[in-house]
């Protein structure tokens, strides 16, 4: 089968460890020692830097590392009218540090001003064209990546969500389709053709104790699967043919600690069946994300990027295992292997902080990904 359009055989989820100055720049900016306009010089350098050695390492999929982003998610959707940054999350799982994300509030009408992602998207875009001219017989395209429009429900009660602005909620569902619908809109103007959405809360209700927590904040566990599944196919119902969208599924990414556990059986039919998207990155680095058999339920029109490797751990992956693994996910695609692109199981980096690994083991784990790739699929890994 042919690939979705932004999808290769040795693909990644998105996020990159963020260079030291870097962090010390935006940890200036928050003291008041350097002014924004500053940071903003910092990271367009840095990415410039990041995308020419994306495209060096061998990668296809070609991201701006999230460089400018503190975390996968709030960075996006506080840009959101309505929404507003109180306070942190709690949490039943101790995360390292004591650092937790910041709880997002609704506290009026939801709606999308201006584009969010767009001028981030023509930054990737320009510096993706200067360096992609050393590499003029490899294939690559940019990806943008985005939280998940789940993200401003799951982690929220009732009483975090405006009773004056949303009586019902319903109408707030509505709301957030709509926007998700405003800002593809705004990116497919711009250029782009291929959308990640980067989503906790699926995997989440695989994990039986969230579950259980998430029933009593928002009811039975199956209705709110279903309804997720409708809330982000409202989102994409207006996307043209030729925008390709992935869903990202994950456990927690949180400098190499993981929150949830569970196979995806209990999603497995809504997720792959009723969602409309073209790719699923999955987490399969160990054996919390459960056995392969769920992958039955894959349509024989879409595709996996399997993340058998972990973006976790310093260590190289082991070879032979992870070919092993993609040989046994492969017998319950409809397909098999034509159906499995291989990945790290999540971003190195999904907030600012990264993963304990250092930027050089970081693009060591790439290039092993790529070399794997190659072996199982051949050398061309667009196809």
């Amino acid at each position: 089968m042919t690939l979705p359009a932004g999808v290769y055989r040795a693909d990644h989820v998105g996020s990159l460890l963020r260079p030291k100055e870097l962090l010390e720049a935006r940890q200036k900016v928050a003291d008041g020692l350097m002014k924004s306009e500053q940071l903003k010089e910092m990271e367009d350098k840095h990415i410039a830097n990041v995308v020419k050695k994306q495209i060096e390492v061998g990668l296809q999929s070609i991201t701006d590392g999230e460089y400018r982003r503190q975390w996968f998610h709030v960075d996006f959707l506080q840009n959101l009218a309505g929404v507003e940054e109180r306070g942190a999350l709690t949490s039943t799982n101790a995360s390292i540090g004591g650092t937790m994300p910041p709880r997002l509030v609704v506290v009026d009408k939801i709606s999308h001003p201006k584009p969010i992602q767009v001028d981030d998207f023509k930054f990737l875009e320009s510096q993706m064209a200067a360096a992609a001219a050393a590499s003029a017989d490899r294939k690559v395209s940019a990806k943008v990546c985005i939280p998940s429009p789940t993200m401003l429900h799951f982690r929220n009660s009732r009483e975090t969500i405006d009773v004056t602005a949303y009586p019902a909620l319903d109408p707030f569902f509505d709301d957030v389709a709509r926007v998700y619908q405003e800002e593809l809109a705004d990116l497919y103007r711009a250029g782009a053709r291929f959308v990640q959405l980067d989503d906790t809360n699926l995997a989440y209700l695989c994990d039986p104790q969230m579950r259980a927590e998430a029933e009593k904040r928002h009811g039975d566990a199956e209705a709110l699967t279903r309804q997720y599944a409708a809330l982000i196919n409202a989102a994409l119902s207006k996307r043209p043919a030729d925008l390709k969208v992935g869903i990202h599924l994950c456990r927690g990414n949180h400098r190499s600690q993981w929150f949830a556990q569970g196979g995806y059986e209990p999603v497995a039919e809504t997720l792959f069946r009723d969602l409309n998207v073209d790719a699923y990155f999955l987490e399969y680095d160990d054996a919390r994300s459960g056995d392969f058999s769920p992958l039955r339920h894959l349509p024989a029109n879409k595709v996996v990027v399997l993340g058998v490797m972990s973006s976790k751990r310093a260590a190289p992956d082991d070879r032979t295992e992870v070919v092993r693994r993609l040989r046994e996910a492969a017998a319950f695609c409809p397909r098999g292997l034509e159906q499995l692109c291989l990945s790290h199981q999540c971003g190195f980096s999904s907030t600012s902080e990264g993963n304990d690994l250092s930027e050089a083991e970081q693009w060591e784990k790439l290039r092993l990904e790529i070399d794997i790739a190659r072996e199982v699929w051949g050398d061309d890994l667009s196809v």
